[in-house]
């Protein structure tokens, strides 16, 4: 430990700031307005507002549809396995903590490119037909959790 390592508890600085306090504060007469037009004045026009003009958000095109309940769900192939040991247990935290998934999403899913010559025990959220039959061939399992 050295003073220079020293620092304040997590959560415990606030933002105090004060703005519009005299000269001598650094952020006094106009406060970081500026000085004049609309920018400066009170009741200044809410975000995206351009001024009359049509807004941006407006003006492109809307299409299609977003389904809300559709799930963003992560693709490994197979041949991705060949890091792991032979009778080892693939979750998804495994997955992570070899960087083979870097976010896991809704899920994830195997998939069947690609060679496996390992027997593994794979536990994830779904696998494709190819995938299954290639880790059940090297006699692992392929479980859905």
């Amino acid at each position: 430990m050295e003073l220079s390592n020293l620092r304040p508890a997590e959560g415990s600085k606030h933002n105090n700031f004060r703005r519009g306090r005299g000269h001598g504060s650094g952020n006094g007469k106009t406060a970081g307005k500026g000085h004049k037009g609309q920018k400066a004045r009170s009741g200044a026009p809410r975000p995206g507002f351009e001024g009359g003009q049509m807004p941006l958000y407006r003006r492109i095109p809307k299409r299609g549809f977003t389904n809300r309940n559709s799930k963003d769900i992560v693709g490994i192939n197979v041949n991705a396995l060949e890091v792991f040991d032979n009778d080892a247990v693939v979750t998804v935290e495994a997955l992570l903590e070899k960087g083979i998934v870097k976010n896991p999403r809704d899920g994830v899913k195997i998939l069947g490119n690609g060679e496996l010559t390992k027997k593994l025990t794979v536990q994830v959220n779904a696998f494709s037909a190819g995938a299954k039959e290639k880790i059940e061939a090297l006699g692992g399992k392929a479980e859905v959790i």
